[in-house]
């Protein structure tokens, strides 16, 4: 008898392009799971809608993202990639779910708190009701684990306690979901204030590297990127978070330890580094932007592609819960 793999569902808002963050942060990780797990990678348009869109640009985004996903190494032989919104069953699951959730613990969310008083102009009820969704995103899945950072940690507890309510309620109908936290995925900060993540909302284009990036693009954001004073070059987040970003980079595109990054820039200052980098960062990163480009040449297959996740996605075993 065949074993049943883990269920793993994943996925990034289509807000802007896809930046070197969410390559060396997620995707990568996301390639290795494909092979061991049954992996469903979404293209998150729903959650974009928080903020106001230009509808023309989220659906250029959303085909970005797609054809990111693919670029950076995601199979859609191994794993079923689709669009949030193809599939209905997540906004049908989200209000079932809404009806459960208290306003106490959603007005706890701590990305609530902070969105709606960094926005309070364009603060919404979607702002309000996104983990809810997300939690929908994950139970229609039935998925056993769920790749987190640090920042959602709090949202998938909620997911865990809703299945728990309505398994408790009702009868043992969705699998309360485990974190997963990746072996590898080092956090990327911004090229121009390394003391904040990069981001791909960033109104500075130079802080991000973007995967679709030219070659010269990435040798400038390098060679430009905020360092700290002194002249050695020695891996220390506290003291020296600029060099230690690019450090991070470095090891990133060679494989290299931070040991001996700092053994072999011994004696050379941050001109030489920056530009030893920015060409590691382009020989990462070329293959990806010219299997990208190569893609979204084909916007047809990518729709076919896309279609085909979003009917296996619609068949799924859970998506029948409402009937």
């Amino acid at each position: 008898m065949e074993t049943k793999k883990p269920v793993i569902l994943s996925g990034i808002t289509p807000s802007n392009k896809l930046m070197i963050g969410h390559y060396i942060g997620a995707i990568r990780n996301w390639v290795a799971l494909q092979n061991e797990y049954e992996c469903f990678f979404m293209v998150a348009d729903l959650h974009a809608i928080t903020v106001r869109q230009n509808p023309a640009e989220l659906r250029r985004h959303t085909l970005d993202i797609a054809a990111g996903y693919i670029a950076c190494g995601i199979d859609p032989e191994k794993c079923v990639l689709f669009i949030q919104s193809h599939v209905p069953e997540h906004t049908q699951l989200t209000w079932a779910l809404t009806c459960f959730t208290g306003m106490g613990e959603a007005s706890k969310m701590t990305q609530y708190k902070d969105k709606s008083q960094k926005n309070s102009e364009s603060n919404n009820v979607g702002i309000f009701a996104y983990p809810i969704l997300m939690a929908a995103d994950i139970l229609v899945y039935q998925a056993d684990l769920v790749p987190v950072g640090d920042d959602q940690k709090q949202h998938l507890e909620l997911t865990r306690n809703l299945a728990e309510r309505f398994n408790f309620h009702y009868s043992p109908t969705f699998t309360v979901p485990e974190p997963f936290i990746p072996p590898t995925g080092a956090r990327i900060m911004s090229l121009q204030d390394p003391m904040k993540k990069m981001s791909k909302s960033d109104e500075n284009e130079k802080a991000t590297l973007f995967l679709d990036d030219s070659d010269d693009a990435i040798r400038s954001k390098i060679k430009r990127a905020v360092t700290d004073s002194g002249t050695d070059i020695r891996f220390d987040e506290k003291n020296r978070p600029g060099l230690s970003n690019l450090m991070t980079l470095y090891h990133t595109a060679t494989g290299r330890t931070f040991a001996e990054i700092e053994k072999e820039f011994i004696g050379l200052g941050y001109g030489e580094f920056k530009e030893a980098v920015g060409e590691a960062m382009v020989g990462l990163m070329r293959p990806i932007r010219e299997r990208f480009i190569e893609l979204r040449s084909d916007p047809t297959m990518l729709h076919d592609l896309l279609a085909k996740g979003a009917f296996i996605s619609h068949i799924t075993p859970c998506t029948n819960i409402l009937c």
